[in-house]
């Protein structure tokens, strides 16, 4: 999906756009700090897109919600060059897309236009020890405490967890599985906020959040916490498809460029059948992932119910980016697995996209669960 090849599925403006974010992520290629990041993307306008454009340019025009196209093209130009940069991106949308959907409008005033301009760094907080995928598990506790709701739980696997200004916390207001979720709006400087990082295999600023008499504002109404993570997820989930084929992109480039130039009994790797037949199995599945990531954006900016489309996008995407990186790497031979290089990164970074926002599994029961409704 590079700029001039997006196909019918969008628009001329996303041409451009797609043009805009390839020029801001060669910038951020190599770039560490989190927050450094989110600065960059805001200078370069793309958090404007994380937002409405009433929020994001203060003009007082738009529909009060955000076009899935736009984080499509970013999130893939963005994950073809650093996964960091991709992470940093979508947090600020799937931290802040709550309270653009449910929040009242003093609170979408006082965060949104600050997500947009990077002085908010967003975190997205449902996941727990012992609810990931069965999110109707979630044990964190709210009650009523004053002007506010206090807290008490812990979550884990949280991006951005002590670097976040701002989180949305998924709490329970009863102890009805769905219908007990609430959604909270919760000060990164909170008392009774305290975080733990957690290191992974790859760049991620993560971990873990305890809450003890920790006070938040709610979101929405008693008893929306489900439906609205649930609107969040389905929203973003086709843009991690985006970011897995720009990985993917990026891995079957450095593969041609080092096939061309490998030499294996006498001549070029790239003349070799048996790597042609790779190479072709690497181009179908990331065509077929950028098609389907396509479409389902299309839906959703349609306005379609897009829970079976999104969950295919998903699904095929994260699972085709990690063939095409893993065949990458084959033909880098040894040099595939010498830290430092591209394919030895994304094949370290791109394993947690299968897991992230509904593991590959869960898509797949979304899907069958869809078919059989």
């Amino acid at each position: 999906m590079s700029a001039g090849r997006l196909g019918p599925f969008f628009e001329e403006r996303h041409e451009a756009l797609a043009a805009r974010a390839e020029e801001a992520a060669g910038k951020l290629d190599g770039e560490e700090d989190p927050r450094r990041i989110v600065e960059k993307l805001a200078a370069a306008g793309l958090l404007a897109h994380c937002v409405p454009s009433e929020f994001a340019h203060g003009n007082g025009n738009g529909n009060g919600s955000i076009d899935v196209r736009d984080l499509c093209v970013i999130r893939r130009a963005l994950g073809y060059r650093s996964s960091l940069a991709d992470t940093m991106f979508a947090m600020q949308g799937l931290g802040s897309f709550p309270v653009t959907l449910a929040g009242s409008e003093d609170q979408r005033r006082a965060l949104l236009p600050r997500v947009a301009r990077g002085e908010a760094i967003c975190a997205f907080a449902i996941t727990e020890p012992e609810a990931g995928s069965d999110v109707s598990a979630v044990a964190t506790r709210a009650r009523r405490g004053g002007d506010h709701y206090l807290l008490d739980g812990e979550k884990t696997f949280i991006s951005n967890a002590g670097i976040a200004d701002s989180y949305v916390v998924f709490a329970r207001t009863s102890d009805d599985r769905h219908r007990g979720l609430t959604a909270f709006l919760v000060d990164g400087a909170a008392p009774g906020l305290t975080t733990t990082p957690i290191e992974l295999i790859a760049p991620h600023p993560i971990g873990r959040l305890m809450l003890q008499d920790c006070p938040g504002e709610r979101i929405g109404d008693e008893g929306d916490g489900f439906r609205i993570a649930m609107a969040t997820l389905d929203r973003f989930r086709t843009s991690v498809g985006a970011a897995a084929a720009g990985m993917a992109a990026r891995a079957l480039d450095e593969a041609i460029a080092r096939v061309k130039v490998r030499r294996q009994f006498g001549k070029p790797l790239a003349e070799q059948q048996a790597t042609q037949l790779a190479l072709a199995e690497m181009a179908l599945d990331l065509e077929a992932a950028d098609l389907l990531v396509a479409k389902a954006a299309w839906l959703g900016d349609r306005g379609d119910k897009v829970t079976r489309a999104a969950a295919m996008a998903k699904l095929h995407a994260t699972e085709a980016a990690q063939r095409v990186i893993d065949r990458a790497l084959q033909l880098h031979g040894g040099l595939g697995v010498v830290r430092g290089t591209v394919v030895e990164r994304l094949y370290r970074e791109v394993r947690a996209l299968r897991i992230y926002e509904g593991t590959s599994e869960i898509q797949k029961l979304v899907i069958a669960r869809d078919l059989l409704r």
